[in-house]
């Protein structure tokens, strides 16, 4: 078997269970093919890579693994998203920090979770993603998004005005520091903090949330994602942000965009301990008494 591997620099603490994890997958006799950048950082860790690894440097070179493992955080998954795109490879993240969302393994678990992927004896959660329909080729091939597209102003600037349409019907004119369009799995994100509701990954819904705005009436509503989502921009500064997860870049406000869902989907792997309703309770702490 060939596993796909990706990651970002981690603590100190984890060398010891990334270390394990990368003896298990030889031991199990299974292929590593690893970014390069991510060979480079556990080289300088002095950890000992296997003996059956390569390098992949695009997602061009990703033709042939059964899955990918994605090491780090939410962020470091939404990355190794980034390389699967349209191939379908299941995807799986092991945490290295702090509870995930999306992330969920944990390294205490390794070489059962192991197993379970060798075995195939795992689920496959299908995310939907957020596809930018813009006049310029805005982020290339990279023009989608697991968690969410972003427009806000650029720096500390005047709030800025996002007029929104519905498949061509008007909307709202947001005023604020921006506005969010989440997918469900985005709406334990950066929605989240801004007031958004959480959405259930399998609800097919896409949710808009503004950013600090200006009139406290105006609240995140929640549309169909087989909506065709456009923006028209206004500002007292001439360009703004536009950010795709962690992916950004700036623009005039006199581009145009529109967003939809995109084509195809990413297969996040869920294991036999993950549980939706667990995680949110653990990460949100609900059920404490914060009193205490």
């Amino acid at each position: 078997m060939m596993f796909a591997l990706h990651g970002r620099p981690f603590k100190e603490d984890n060398i010891p269970y990334v270390q394990h994890l990368l003896n298990y997958l030889q031991k199990k006799e299974i292929h590593l093919i690893i970014h390069e950048e991510f060979v480079a950082y556990l080289q300088s860790c002095r950890i000992s890579l296997p003996s059956l690894y390569s390098v992949f440097k695009t997602k061009e070179d990703l033709d042939k693994p059964q899955l990918m493992l994605s090491i780090g955080g939410d962020g470091t998954l939404l990355e190794s998203a980034t390389f699967i795109g349209k191939k379908n490879i299941p995807l799986v993240g092991i945490n290295t920090g702090r509870l995930g969302f999306l992330a969920t393994t944990p390294r205490e678990e390794l070489e059962g979770s192991i197993d379970q992927l060798i075995s195939g004896s795992y689920k496959i959660s299908e995310r939907t993603l957020i596809k930018l329909i813009s006049e310029e080729n805005l982020f290339g091939d990279l023009n989608f998004a697991m968690n969410e597209l972003a427009l806000t102003k650029r720096d500390s600037s005047s709030m800025i005005t996002v007029h929104t349409y519905i498949d061509g019907e008007f909307l709202n004119s947001y005023w604020a520091d921006g506005l969010l369009v989440s997918t469900p799995t985005g709406s334990t994100g950066y929605s989240l903090s801004c007031g958004g509701p959480l959405v259930h990954p399998k609800t097919e819904n896409f949710i808009i949330t503004p950013i600090s705005p200006h009139n406290l009436n105006v609240r995140p509503m929640i549309v169909p994602d087989n909506s065709l989502i456009s923006f028209e921009i206004e500002g007292r500064n001439q360009n703004f942000l536009i950010s795709l997860d962690s992916r950004y870049e700036i623009v005039s406000s006199s581009i145009k965009l529109s967003i939809k869902k995109e084509d195809f989907k990413i297969q996040l792997i869920e294991l036999k301990n993950y549980n939706y309703y667990k995680t949110l309770r653990s990460k949100l702490n609900w059920g404490l008494d914060a009193r205490n």
